[in-house]
Protein backbone atom coordinates (compact mmCIF):
# COMPACT_ATOMS: atom_id res chain seq x y z
CA UNK A 1 0.00 0.00 0.00
CA UNK A 2 2.73 2.43 0.66
CA UNK A 3 4.40 1.89 -2.45
CA UNK A 4 0.88 2.82 -4.13
CA UNK A 5 0.55 5.43 -2.16
CA UNK A 6 4.10 7.09 -3.87
CA UNK A 7 3.19 5.64 -6.96
CA UNK A 8 -0.11 7.68 -7.58
CA UNK A 9 1.92 10.92 -7.41
CA UNK A 10 3.43 9.78 -11.40
CA UNK A 11 0.33 7.78 -12.76
CA UNK A 12 -1.99 10.95 -12.20
CA UNK A 13 0.87 13.27 -13.78
CA UNK A 14 1.13 10.68 -16.69
CA UNK A 15 -2.52 10.33 -16.64
CA UNK A 16 -2.79 14.09 -17.09
CA UNK A 17 -0.25 14.20 -20.24
CA UNK A 18 -2.26 11.55 -21.61
CA UNK A 19 -5.87 13.29 -21.42
CA UNK A 20 -4.55 16.60 -22.30
CA UNK A 21 -3.05 15.23 -25.17
CA UNK A 22 -6.49 14.69 -26.10
CA UNK A 23 -7.25 17.96 -25.28
CA UNK A 24 -9.14 17.68 -21.87
CA UNK A 25 -8.92 21.01 -20.44
CA UNK A 26 -6.97 21.51 -17.28
CA UNK A 27 -10.07 23.14 -14.97
CA UNK A 28 -11.32 19.16 -15.20
CA UNK A 29 -8.29 17.57 -14.74
CA UNK A 30 -7.27 19.39 -11.63
CA UNK A 31 -10.21 18.64 -9.89
CA UNK A 32 -10.40 15.03 -11.24
CA UNK A 33 -6.82 13.50 -10.82
CA UNK A 34 -7.44 15.16 -7.06
CA UNK A 35 -9.76 13.24 -6.30
CA UNK A 36 -8.02 10.52 -7.96
CA UNK A 37 -5.42 11.02 -5.88
CA UNK A 38 -7.36 11.57 -2.33
CA UNK A 39 -9.05 8.77 -3.04
CA UNK A 40 -5.80 5.98 -3.22
CA UNK A 41 -4.74 7.90 -0.52
CA UNK A 42 -7.51 6.78 1.61
CA UNK A 43 -8.29 10.54 2.19
CA UNK A 44 -12.33 11.70 2.96
CA UNK A 45 -13.05 12.76 -0.34
CA UNK A 46 -15.50 15.93 0.37
CA UNK A 47 -13.42 16.58 2.87
CA UNK A 48 -10.63 16.54 0.53
CA UNK A 49 -11.94 18.96 -2.40
CA UNK A 50 -13.49 21.40 0.41
CA UNK A 51 -10.25 21.66 2.83
CA UNK A 52 -7.24 21.43 1.14
CA UNK A 53 -7.93 21.40 -2.40
CA UNK A 54 -10.10 24.78 -2.49
CA UNK A 55 -7.99 26.78 0.18
CA UNK A 56 -4.44 25.99 -1.82
CA UNK A 57 -6.02 27.19 -4.82
CA UNK A 58 -8.16 30.21 -2.93
CA UNK A 59 -4.35 30.65 -0.84
CA UNK A 60 -3.35 31.00 -5.01
CA UNK A 61 -5.73 33.45 -6.07
CA UNK A 62 -5.44 35.73 -3.00
CA UNK A 63 -1.94 35.98 -3.26
CA UNK A 64 -1.25 36.77 -6.83
CA UNK A 65 -4.37 38.16 -8.31
CA UNK A 66 -3.33 40.92 -8.22
CA UNK A 67 0.18 40.49 -10.27
CA UNK A 68 -1.41 38.62 -12.88
CA UNK A 69 -4.13 40.96 -12.85
CA UNK A 70 -1.90 43.92 -13.62
CA UNK A 71 0.20 41.97 -15.58
CA UNK A 72 -3.01 41.39 -18.20
CA UNK A 73 -4.49 44.90 -18.37
CA UNK A 74 -0.87 46.40 -19.02
CA UNK A 75 -0.32 43.37 -21.70
CA UNK A 76 -4.05 44.23 -23.22
CA UNK A 77 -2.69 47.78 -23.41
CA UNK A 78 0.65 47.03 -25.57
CA UNK A 79 -1.27 44.70 -27.60
CA UNK A 80 -4.09 46.43 -28.67
CA UNK A 81 -2.35 49.77 -29.15
CA UNK A 82 0.02 48.30 -31.84
CA UNK A 83 3.12 48.84 -28.85
CA UNK A 84 3.85 45.22 -28.96
CA UNK A 85 3.37 44.32 -32.88
CA UNK A 86 6.10 48.01 -33.13
CA UNK A 87 8.56 46.09 -30.89
CA UNK A 88 8.45 43.23 -32.79
CA UNK A 89 8.94 44.98 -36.81
CA UNK A 90 11.57 47.22 -35.65
CA UNK A 91 13.66 43.64 -34.37
CA UNK A 92 12.51 42.21 -37.42
CA UNK A 93 14.11 45.14 -38.91
CA UNK A 94 17.53 44.57 -37.57
CA UNK A 95 17.75 41.05 -38.71
CA UNK A 96 16.48 41.66 -42.22
CA UNK A 97 13.93 38.47 -42.19
CA UNK A 98 16.48 36.65 -41.08
CA UNK A 99 16.25 34.08 -37.81
CA UNK A 100 12.47 34.28 -37.75
CA UNK A 101 12.08 31.55 -34.74
CA UNK A 102 14.63 32.98 -32.89
CA UNK A 103 12.98 36.64 -33.16
CA UNK A 104 9.80 35.78 -31.51
CA UNK A 105 11.04 34.33 -29.15
CA UNK A 106 13.77 37.43 -28.40
CA UNK A 107 10.73 39.81 -28.56
CA UNK A 108 8.59 37.64 -26.14
CA UNK A 109 11.38 37.63 -23.74
CA UNK A 110 11.77 41.10 -23.99
CA UNK A 111 7.97 41.69 -23.49
CA UNK A 112 8.00 39.57 -20.04
CA UNK A 113 10.94 41.12 -18.49
CA UNK A 114 9.59 44.76 -19.43
CA UNK A 115 6.29 43.19 -17.16
CA UNK A 116 3.96 41.80 -19.36
CA UNK A 117 2.10 38.78 -18.25
CA UNK A 118 2.79 35.80 -20.60
CA UNK A 119 -0.72 35.01 -21.00
CA UNK A 120 -1.33 37.85 -22.67
CA UNK A 121 1.77 37.63 -24.40
CA UNK A 122 0.32 34.74 -25.86
CA UNK A 123 -2.38 37.02 -27.89
CA UNK A 124 -0.08 39.63 -28.48
CA UNK A 125 2.53 37.90 -30.00
CA UNK A 126 0.52 35.13 -31.86
CA UNK A 127 -0.91 37.27 -35.23
CA UNK A 128 2.92 38.66 -35.66
CA UNK A 129 4.19 35.38 -35.23
CA UNK A 130 2.15 34.11 -37.53
CA UNK A 131 2.56 36.84 -40.26
CA UNK A 132 6.70 36.58 -39.85
CA UNK A 133 6.57 32.74 -40.26
CA UNK A 134 4.57 32.98 -43.20
CA UNK A 135 6.56 35.27 -45.02
CA UNK A 136 9.54 33.26 -44.07
CA UNK A 137 7.11 29.95 -45.03
CA UNK A 138 8.83 28.08 -41.95
CA UNK A 139 6.16 25.53 -40.34
CA UNK A 140 3.78 26.56 -38.10
CA UNK A 141 3.95 23.97 -35.71
CA UNK A 142 7.10 25.57 -34.52
CA UNK A 143 5.52 28.68 -33.45
CA UNK A 144 3.90 27.69 -29.68
CA UNK A 145 7.98 26.87 -28.62
CA UNK A 146 9.04 30.31 -30.14
CA UNK A 147 6.45 32.16 -28.18
CA UNK A 148 6.24 30.39 -24.90
CA UNK A 149 10.09 29.93 -24.71
CA UNK A 150 10.38 33.50 -24.46
CA UNK A 151 7.89 33.53 -21.84
CA UNK A 152 8.84 30.95 -19.64
CA UNK A 153 12.51 29.88 -19.58
CA UNK A 154 15.11 32.78 -19.54
CA UNK A 155 12.90 36.04 -19.27
CA UNK A 156 11.11 34.44 -16.25
CA UNK A 157 14.10 33.07 -13.90
CA UNK A 158 16.51 36.25 -14.84
CA UNK A 159 17.34 38.78 -12.35
CA UNK A 160 15.43 41.76 -12.07
CA UNK A 161 12.39 40.13 -13.68
CA UNK A 162 9.07 41.53 -12.41
CA UNK A 163 7.57 37.48 -13.48
CA UNK A 164 5.55 35.90 -10.61
CA UNK A 165 8.05 33.07 -10.24
CA UNK A 166 10.60 35.46 -8.96
CA UNK A 167 8.36 37.30 -6.96
CA UNK A 168 7.47 34.22 -5.08
CA UNK A 169 11.12 33.18 -3.87
CA UNK A 170 11.16 37.45 -2.47
CA UNK A 171 8.20 37.09 -0.40
CA UNK A 172 9.35 33.22 1.13
CA UNK A 173 13.15 34.62 1.69
CA UNK A 174 13.32 38.18 1.92
CA UNK A 175 15.66 38.33 -1.16
CA UNK A 176 15.90 40.70 -3.80
CA UNK A 177 14.69 40.44 -6.89
CA UNK A 178 18.03 40.52 -8.45
CA UNK A 179 19.28 37.96 -6.48
CA UNK A 180 22.10 35.75 -7.86
CA UNK A 181 22.81 38.56 -9.84
CA UNK A 182 26.46 36.72 -11.55
CA UNK A 183 25.40 33.44 -11.60
CA UNK A 184 21.68 34.04 -12.52
CA UNK A 185 22.68 36.32 -15.37
CA UNK A 186 25.23 33.74 -17.13
CA UNK A 187 22.63 31.22 -16.64
CA UNK A 188 20.30 33.81 -18.50
CA UNK A 189 22.76 34.20 -21.56
CA UNK A 190 23.07 30.24 -21.81
CA UNK A 191 19.48 29.52 -21.97
CA UNK A 192 18.71 32.46 -24.68
CA UNK A 193 21.75 31.25 -26.39
CA UNK A 194 20.80 27.60 -26.50
CA UNK A 195 16.90 28.42 -27.14
CA UNK A 196 17.98 30.60 -29.94
CA UNK A 197 20.34 28.10 -31.74
CA UNK A 198 17.78 25.62 -31.16
CA UNK A 199 15.40 26.98 -32.98
CA UNK A 200 17.18 28.04 -35.72
CA UNK A 201 18.20 24.88 -35.88
CA UNK A 202 14.77 23.23 -36.11
CA UNK A 203 12.81 25.64 -38.54
CA UNK A 204 15.68 24.61 -40.66
CA UNK A 205 15.12 20.41 -40.01
CA UNK A 206 11.51 21.06 -40.86
CA UNK A 207 12.26 22.94 -44.01
CA UNK A 208 14.14 19.77 -44.78
CA UNK A 209 11.86 17.08 -43.85
CA UNK A 210 8.93 19.37 -46.15
CA UNK A 211 7.03 20.78 -43.17
CA UNK A 212 6.75 23.97 -44.63
CA UNK A 213 4.09 27.43 -43.82
CA UNK A 214 0.32 25.29 -44.16
CA UNK A 215 -2.46 27.90 -45.06
CA UNK A 216 -6.18 27.59 -44.30
CA UNK A 217 -9.00 29.71 -43.24
CA UNK A 218 -7.91 30.03 -39.41
CA UNK A 219 -4.51 31.49 -40.78
CA UNK A 220 -6.34 33.90 -44.04
CA UNK A 221 -8.54 35.20 -40.79
CA UNK A 222 -5.32 36.64 -39.01
CA UNK A 223 -3.16 37.76 -41.83
CA UNK A 224 -5.56 39.23 -43.60
CA UNK A 225 -6.24 41.81 -40.60
CA UNK A 226 -2.68 41.99 -40.00
CA UNK A 227 -2.34 43.07 -43.35
CA UNK A 228 -4.44 46.13 -42.83
CA UNK A 229 -2.12 49.31 -42.43
CA UNK A 230 -2.22 49.88 -38.83
CA UNK A 231 -0.36 53.23 -37.64
CA UNK A 232 2.17 52.06 -34.99
CA UNK A 233 3.62 53.91 -32.54
CA UNK A 234 7.73 54.55 -32.11
CA UNK A 235 8.99 51.22 -30.84
CA UNK A 236 10.69 53.65 -28.73
CA UNK A 237 7.72 55.39 -27.37
CA UNK A 238 6.53 51.19 -26.66
CA UNK A 239 9.55 50.19 -24.81
CA UNK A 240 9.47 53.32 -22.30
CA UNK A 241 6.50 51.59 -19.99
CA UNK A 242 8.26 48.02 -19.99
CA UNK A 243 11.73 50.19 -18.66
CA UNK A 244 9.82 51.95 -16.30
CA UNK A 245 8.30 48.59 -14.75
CA UNK A 246 11.46 47.50 -14.50
CA UNK A 247 13.30 50.96 -13.02
CA UNK A 248 10.77 50.70 -10.39
CA UNK A 249 10.53 47.52 -9.34
CA UNK A 250 14.52 46.85 -9.91
CA UNK A 251 16.18 49.86 -8.54
CA UNK A 252 13.36 51.47 -6.42
CA UNK A 253 11.82 48.32 -4.76
CA UNK A 254 8.35 49.24 -5.59
CA UNK A 255 5.88 46.17 -5.18
CA UNK A 256 5.67 44.43 -8.65
CA UNK A 257 1.72 45.25 -8.90
CA UNK A 258 2.69 49.04 -8.11
CA UNK A 259 5.49 48.72 -10.52
CA UNK A 260 2.90 47.00 -13.17
CA UNK A 261 0.62 49.82 -12.46
CA UNK A 262 2.75 52.71 -13.01
CA UNK A 263 3.55 51.05 -16.27
CA UNK A 264 -0.14 50.71 -17.19
CA UNK A 265 -0.37 54.68 -16.40
CA UNK A 266 2.71 55.28 -18.80
CA UNK A 267 1.04 53.04 -21.26
CA UNK A 268 -2.10 55.16 -21.48
CA UNK A 269 -0.14 58.74 -21.40
CA UNK A 270 2.23 57.48 -24.34
CA UNK A 271 -0.05 55.22 -26.30
CA UNK A 272 -3.41 57.47 -25.71
CA UNK A 273 -3.82 58.32 -29.53
CA UNK A 274 -3.22 54.68 -30.77
CA UNK A 275 -5.45 52.81 -28.59
CA UNK A 276 -8.80 55.13 -29.99
CA UNK A 277 -11.91 57.41 -28.47
CA UNK A 278 -12.83 56.44 -25.34
CA UNK A 279 -14.82 53.71 -25.91
CA UNK A 280 -12.31 51.80 -27.15
CA UNK A 281 -9.80 52.20 -23.84
CA UNK A 282 -12.65 51.09 -22.02
CA UNK A 283 -12.50 48.12 -24.06
CA UNK A 284 -9.11 47.58 -23.58
CA UNK A 285 -9.38 47.64 -19.99
CA UNK A 286 -12.07 45.72 -19.97
CA UNK A 287 -10.12 42.97 -22.48
CA UNK A 288 -7.15 42.80 -20.07
CA UNK A 289 -8.73 42.56 -16.76
CA UNK A 290 -10.89 39.57 -18.08
CA UNK A 291 -7.94 37.90 -19.46
CA UNK A 292 -6.54 38.19 -16.35
CA UNK A 293 -9.73 35.53 -14.87
CA UNK A 294 -9.08 32.33 -16.59
CA UNK A 295 -5.42 32.41 -16.31
CA UNK A 296 -4.90 32.27 -13.14
CA UNK A 297 -7.77 30.13 -12.27
CA UNK A 298 -6.19 27.91 -14.69
CA UNK A 299 -3.16 28.11 -12.55
CA UNK A 300 -5.12 27.71 -9.35
CA UNK A 301 -7.22 24.96 -10.12
CA UNK A 302 -3.68 22.28 -10.82
CA UNK A 303 -2.05 23.98 -8.17
CA UNK A 304 -5.35 22.73 -6.00
CA UNK A 305 -4.09 19.63 -6.94
CA UNK A 306 -0.97 19.78 -5.50
CA UNK A 307 -2.13 20.57 -2.34
CA UNK A 308 -3.99 17.45 -2.44
CA UNK A 309 -0.81 16.15 -3.21
CA UNK A 310 0.66 17.62 0.07
CA UNK A 311 -1.47 16.21 2.17
CA UNK A 312 -0.60 12.74 0.90
CA UNK A 313 1.18 10.27 2.94
CA UNK A 314 3.34 9.28 -0.37
CA UNK A 315 4.02 13.04 -1.07
CA UNK A 316 5.41 13.03 2.45
CA UNK A 317 7.49 9.93 1.74
CA UNK A 318 8.70 11.07 -2.05
CA UNK A 319 10.21 14.30 0.35
CA UNK A 320 11.54 12.50 3.31
CA UNK A 321 13.02 9.85 0.88
CA UNK A 322 14.68 12.96 -1.63
CA UNK A 323 16.08 14.39 2.00
CA UNK A 324 17.68 11.12 2.96
CA UNK A 325 19.54 10.92 -0.31
CA UNK A 326 22.35 13.01 1.18
CA UNK A 327 22.53 15.04 -2.00
CA UNK A 328 23.78 18.70 -2.03
CA UNK A 329 21.54 21.50 -0.76
CA UNK A 330 21.41 23.16 -3.67
CA UNK A 331 20.39 20.24 -5.76
CA UNK A 332 17.92 19.54 -3.18
CA UNK A 333 16.37 22.87 -3.91
CA UNK A 334 16.82 22.38 -7.71
CA UNK A 335 14.93 19.20 -7.13
CA UNK A 336 12.61 19.12 -4.65
CA UNK A 337 11.18 22.78 -6.35
CA UNK A 338 10.98 20.97 -10.22
CA UNK A 339 9.03 17.78 -8.96
CA UNK A 340 6.63 20.11 -7.18
CA UNK A 341 6.38 22.28 -10.62
CA UNK A 342 5.66 19.23 -12.25
CA UNK A 343 3.26 18.22 -9.80
CA UNK A 344 1.55 21.52 -9.86
CA UNK A 345 1.82 21.94 -13.91
CA UNK A 346 3.08 25.58 -13.25
CA UNK A 347 6.28 27.11 -12.14
CA UNK A 348 4.83 29.82 -9.99
CA UNK A 349 2.34 26.75 -8.44
CA UNK A 350 5.24 24.35 -7.41
CA UNK A 351 7.67 27.20 -6.31
CA UNK A 352 4.37 28.27 -3.95
CA UNK A 353 3.97 24.56 -2.55
CA UNK A 354 7.58 23.80 -1.81
CA UNK A 355 8.33 27.27 -0.35
CA UNK A 356 5.15 26.49 1.64
CA UNK A 357 6.38 22.80 2.79
CA UNK A 358 10.09 23.22 3.09
CA UNK A 359 10.52 27.41 3.73
CA UNK A 360 12.68 26.40 6.79
CA UNK A 361 14.24 23.46 5.46
CA UNK A 362 15.94 25.55 2.66
CA UNK A 363 16.55 28.43 5.17
CA UNK A 364 18.96 26.31 7.62
CA UNK A 365 20.71 24.42 4.54
CA UNK A 366 23.80 26.95 5.20
CA UNK A 367 24.13 28.41 1.99
CA UNK A 368 23.22 32.12 0.70
CA UNK A 369 19.31 32.36 0.30
CA UNK A 370 20.02 34.41 -3.06
CA UNK A 371 21.71 30.88 -4.79
CA UNK A 372 18.52 29.59 -3.13
CA UNK A 373 16.24 32.16 -4.63
CA UNK A 374 17.88 31.90 -7.71
CA UNK A 375 18.42 28.01 -8.53
CA UNK A 376 14.45 27.50 -7.19
CA UNK A 377 13.34 29.61 -9.53
CA UNK A 378 15.07 27.98 -12.87
CA UNK A 379 14.43 24.59 -11.53
CA UNK A 380 10.44 25.38 -11.58
CA UNK A 381 10.41 25.99 -15.53
CA UNK A 382 11.70 22.30 -15.94
CA UNK A 383 9.24 19.74 -15.39
CA UNK A 384 6.32 22.56 -15.15
CA UNK A 385 6.45 22.21 -18.79
CA UNK A 386 5.37 18.76 -18.77
CA UNK A 387 2.14 18.26 -21.39
CA UNK A 388 -0.34 18.58 -18.28
CA UNK A 389 0.94 22.34 -18.25
CA UNK A 390 -2.21 24.91 -18.79
CA UNK A 391 -0.55 27.42 -20.23
CA UNK A 392 0.58 25.66 -22.54
CA UNK A 393 -2.34 23.57 -23.43
CA UNK A 394 -3.88 27.38 -24.15
CA UNK A 395 -1.47 28.14 -25.93
CA UNK A 396 -1.64 25.31 -28.56
CA UNK A 397 -5.36 26.09 -28.69
CA UNK A 398 -4.78 29.62 -29.60
CA UNK A 399 -2.17 28.45 -32.37
CA UNK A 400 -4.35 26.00 -33.37
CA UNK A 401 -1.52 22.84 -33.29
CA UNK A 402 -1.65 19.90 -31.30
CA UNK A 403 0.40 18.22 -28.83
CA UNK A 404 1.75 15.58 -31.50
CA UNK A 405 2.39 18.16 -33.69
CA UNK A 406 4.11 21.07 -31.52
CA UNK A 407 5.39 19.51 -28.29
CA UNK A 408 8.90 18.24 -29.18
CA UNK A 409 10.43 21.86 -29.31
CA UNK A 410 8.27 23.11 -26.18
CA UNK A 411 9.94 20.25 -24.33
CA UNK A 412 13.41 20.99 -25.59
CA UNK A 413 13.55 24.63 -25.14
CA UNK A 414 11.65 24.65 -21.87
CA UNK A 415 12.26 21.38 -20.22
CA UNK A 416 15.97 20.31 -21.26
CA UNK A 417 17.51 23.88 -21.58
CA UNK A 418 16.51 25.12 -18.51
CA UNK A 419 18.02 21.63 -16.60
CA UNK A 420 21.34 22.51 -18.68
CA UNK A 421 21.31 26.12 -17.02
CA UNK A 422 20.49 24.96 -13.44
CA UNK A 423 22.72 22.20 -13.38
CA UNK A 424 25.50 24.65 -14.73
CA UNK A 425 24.17 27.25 -11.79
CA UNK A 426 24.65 24.35 -9.20
CA UNK A 427 28.27 23.56 -10.64
CA UNK A 428 28.85 27.21 -10.36
CA UNK A 429 27.91 27.71 -7.16
CA UNK A 430 29.52 24.21 -6.11
CA UNK A 431 33.39 25.34 -6.91
CA UNK A 432 33.04 28.47 -4.51
CA UNK A 433 31.75 31.19 -6.94
CA UNK A 434 29.86 33.77 -6.08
Amino acid sequence: MDFLQVAILPIALILFGVLAFQKWSALILGPLLALLVAAVAGLPLMDTMLGPYMETAAAYIKSFFLVFFVGSVFGSVMEETGAAKSLAQWMTSLTKGKYVAPLIMTVTGILTYGGISGFVIFFAMYPVALHMFKEANLSRRLIPATISAGCWTWSMSGPGTPAIQNVIPMRFLGTSPLADPIGGTMTTLLQFVLIFIYLEWQGRQYARKGFTFVEDEHVRKFTSSLDVAQKLPNPVISIIPCILILVLFNVFHVKVEAAVLFGILAGFLLLMKYGGGYQQWVSIFNNGAMNSAPAILNTAIVVGFAGVVRQTPGFTTLIDGLKGLNMPPLLFVATVVAVAAGAAGSASGGLSVAFAALKDTFVGMGVPLPWVHRISVIAAGTLDTLPHQGAQITLLAICHQTHREAYWPIAVTQIFVPMIAVAALILYHAMGLP
